[in-house]
């Protein structure tokens, strides 16, 4: 059997759950020892030691995006992506704003509210700045979507699982899309969906977990991730700050040295 590893919460790891349970495809979660990282097996099926991460009997491969591209491959029918290339290319670009700008932004909510990152003034600032960009990328996907019922036209599929893990978190901390939007809409339809239901409860079943992590963050025995667009929004929001104390507490970290 497929074998998963994840955490419930992570938006790329939902991707992964809702592509393989639309393809019907059986599975075993895992959930790594993301605290002390003494897990070789988890850090043989992703040297980046991060989820998710598949493991398909001998196959291993990481990152969400190519994960869907190998499901994809892997397992055509039913399929997730369009068969127009023009169209294909459009599912693809969804992914990567929602996967980028959109979920830095979610990211960054999540940094200041459940890992008391900032308070007073600086955490207000940034959390209208992740506002404000959740506003626009709605905005975009609401165009992007259009009059069709999926992103992907007529039929459930790649750009709809890109976009539900984005505006879950976003709607989840409070920002979710405009009532009576299409968008809104399409969020609505897009819950019913069982591989949709079974992602977003296991990630609700999750969150209680997260009571203790503030102070695992605080100690440095939990370190958040901060390379790519989470470094980026961070720094271009007014954060700076936050990213020089959490080199200097040693509870952020950027890509691992490959061994």
């Amino acid at each position: 059997m497929v074998l998963l590893y994840e955490h419930p919460v992570s938006p790329y790891a939902q991707k992964v759950k809702i592509a393989l349970a639309e393809k019907g495809v059986p599975f075993e979660t895992r959930l790594p020892d993301l605290l002390g990282g003494e897990d070789p097996a988890f850090a043989a099926a992703n040297p980046r030691r991060e989820v998710p991460a598949l493991v398909d009997g001998d196959v291993a491969v990481f990152d969400s995006t190519v994960i869907l591209e190998y499901i994809e491959d892997r397992w055509p029918t039913p399929p997730l992506l369009p068969r127009e290339p023009a169209a294909r290319a459009r599912a693809r670009m969804i992914e990567e704003l929602c996967d980028t700008y959109y979920e830095a932004a979610n990211w960054a909510v999540f940094e200041i509210r459940f890992f008391k990152r900032a308070e007073g003034p600086l955490a207000d600032r940034l959390l209208a700045r992740a506002a404000d960009d959740v506003h626009g990328a709605n905005a975009w996907l609401e165009r992007q979507l259009g009059a069709a019922p999926w992103f992907d036209g007529e039929r459930f599929g790649w750009g709809d699982i890109a976009v539900l893990p984005a505006v879950h978190a976003a709607s989840w901390t409070g920002t979710p899309p405009a009532p009576g939007s299409r968008l809104a809409s399409w969020f609505d339809r897009a819950r019913e969906r069982p591989s949709v239901i079974a992602a977003l409860e296991a990630a609700a079943s999750a969150v209680p977990g997260f009571e203790m992590i503030p102070q695992l963050v605080a100690s440095g025995v939990f370190k958040r991730e901060y390379r790519d667009h989470r470094l980026e929004w961070m720094m271009r929001s007014g954060g700076a700050e936050i990213v020089l104390e959490g080199m200097r507490r040693g509870n952020i970290r950027f890509a691992l040295p490959l061994a």
